[in-house]
């Protein structure tokens, strides 16, 4: 573990935003029903993801802060995302973890296996022993078991961030209303392929603008508002998935209308993400089914290329669908983005274990998520008199505090005001979608023919939708396509869903 001199922690408190702080005081104690109490480790090691190019400074200011609001020294060992899994699942077979792992890959066969061979504790016993962890919303916790056990600290996000986003200028130009409901999305969708909403007199809009994804997150969210579950659903006591039922089928139906009348760009099925982003930008299509936050990226794309764009956007989440009620798919698995797992190899006793629980509960208080959100006040961001938070430097940000905040174990904490467009109306909008938040079924559910064929099912299933999409195949060949799966592993699937489902409920 290294040496270093660590600010005093009057500098450190002063250097974060003033915001009441919830939970457990600096100590890291947390009593509980009979437990005791737990020290914060003074030493603590934890193997992260590192979604940045660079690695921040282990003696850089957010460290250095969050060792003096948490009071243990953290030895970070960061794993690049691109070799996340690779690292991970050998550090998981020579049994080298750290203290705390983040275990992002939900369906990685590797991390499933170790959860299950009990090299993890489970943590559930010890949640209510701690104010932030004890807060946990019980969807994601469901989301986050393995066979009935919480193998970690689930990392929470927000339930359901998705929706559809409508260029709101071309629904100006075109006399058109916002659209509520499936039927007028798509009449608005044909408008904008066929009535010039650019008005710049040339056939070059669209309707959609989906992306080669469009099988497991855009079309999969529209399919969704025709009743269509997420990813599974249980008919009669049997886990079958969702792209063998009616309502997704009856979306594909839709949705190739729409297609055939150029209102859904004609090369989704090979656009990459950020060819997507770069034709939103441009102007080349009005209707996106994506995050809620995402249109402020598209603003400041369409701003740096035309200051004076007439770019803007009306952000949707009450879509539905003839007598169906409001519903959307999470995307998050039901706020649950993997785990916070404690190896026994390396926190061998209970009290260490209740030790690392302190401390993950601390990092849910204000105080530690701003600084893994927005960095020291006055030194990578500023608060104006109403509360809004403005990155001040961003450069200095991204170096220094990005690399933090896909660590931190929620995403829920606090929602900072923003002085970028889309951002706070995004937010509320994505809070509303928690209540008509539709999850998968299957997540705590275990199967080994999924662990070993279901990719390769899902990936046969999406070139059946790809083809029937563009013409290559009528529905009945779609079918057919599918049935031949149930042969492949698909059965045997759904057998094991349905057996682990039954004894789970």
């Amino acid at each position: 573990m290294r040496n270093r001199s660590r600010l005093t922690l009057a500098t450190a408190s002063a250097a974060v935003v003033a915001l009441a702080l919830v939970g457990c005081g600096a100590s890291g104690d947390a009593s509980a029903d009979g437990g005791g109490a737990a020290e914060i480790p003074e030493e603590i090691s934890w193997m992260a993801i590192l979604h940045t190019p660079t690695t921040p400074d282990a003696d850089g200011p957010i460290q250095t802060a969050l060792e003096e609001t948490t009071g243990a020294e953290i030895d970070f060992q960061w794993v690049p995302a691109a070799s996340a899994d690779e690292k991970i699942n050998a550090a998981l077979a020579s049994d080298s973890l750290a203290d705390i792992t983040s275990l992002t890959n939900i369906t990685n066969t590797s991390v499933r296996q170790a959860l299950k061979s009990g090299q993890f504790w489970d943590v559930e016993p010890y949640l209510d022993d701690y104010p932030n962890l004890s807060k946990i919303d019980d969807q994601t916790l469901a989301s986050a078991r393995v066979d009935g056990h919480l193998y970690g600290v689930p990392f929470q996000k927000p339930i359901a961030r998705y929706g559809v986003i409508v260029r709101q200028d071309w629904l100006d130009n075109l006399g058109l209303e916002v659209p509520h409901t499936i039927e007028e999305l798509g009449e608005v969708a044909v408008a904008f392929a066929t009535q010039d909403p650019d008005g710049n007199g040339k056939d070059d809009t669209t309707g959609f603008l989906d992306r080669l994804e469009s099988f497991k997150l855009g079309f999969k969210s529209l399919a969704g508002y025709f009743g269509a579950g997420n990813n599974f659903v249980v008919e009669d006591d049997e886990v079958i998935p969702t792209f063998q039922t009616d309502e997704f089928k009856q979306a594909m139906e839709w949705y190739r209308g729409l297609y055939e009348q150029g209102a859904v760009n004609g090369e989704f099925v090979t656009m990459q993400k950020q060819n997507q982003i770069d034709a939103i930008a441009q102007g080349k299509g009005g209707i996106v089914v994506t995050g809620l936050f995402e249109p402020k990226g598209y603003m400041n794309l369409a701003v740096s290329s035309d200051p004076n764009t007439p770019m803007s956007w009306a952000l949707i989440n009450d879509i539905t669908y003839e007598d169906v009620p409001r519903r959307i798919l999470s995307d998050t698995n039901g706020g649950f983005g993997g785990w916070l797992a404690m190896s026994k190899s390396q926190v061998e006793t209970e009290d260490e274990l209740r030790g690392m629980l302190a401390f993950i509960d601390k990092l849910l208080d204000e105080e530690a998520f701003t600084l893994m959100t927005n960095g020291i006040e006055d030194e990578h961001y500023t608060v104006d008199a109403d509360g809004v938070v403005t990155i001040a430097d961003q450069p200095k940000w991204e170096q220094e505090v990005q690399p933090y905040s896909s660590s931190r174990p929620s995403d829920n904490v606090v929602t900072f005001k923003s002085s970028t467009p889309y951002v706070d109306e995004g937010n509320e909008k994505i809070e509303e979608n928690t209540e008509f938040a539709v999850v998968d079924p299957t997540l705590p559910l275990s199967s080994d023919a999924f662990d070993q064929s279901w990719s390769t099912i899902q990936q046969a299933a999406n070139d059946a939708y790809n083809k029937y999409m563009v013409g290559q195949l009528e529905m009945a060949g779609y079918e057919d396509a599918i049935e031949k799966l149930e042969g492949q592993g698909l059965s045997t699937i759904i057998e094991e869903l349905s057996a682990s489902y039954a004894e789970n409920n």
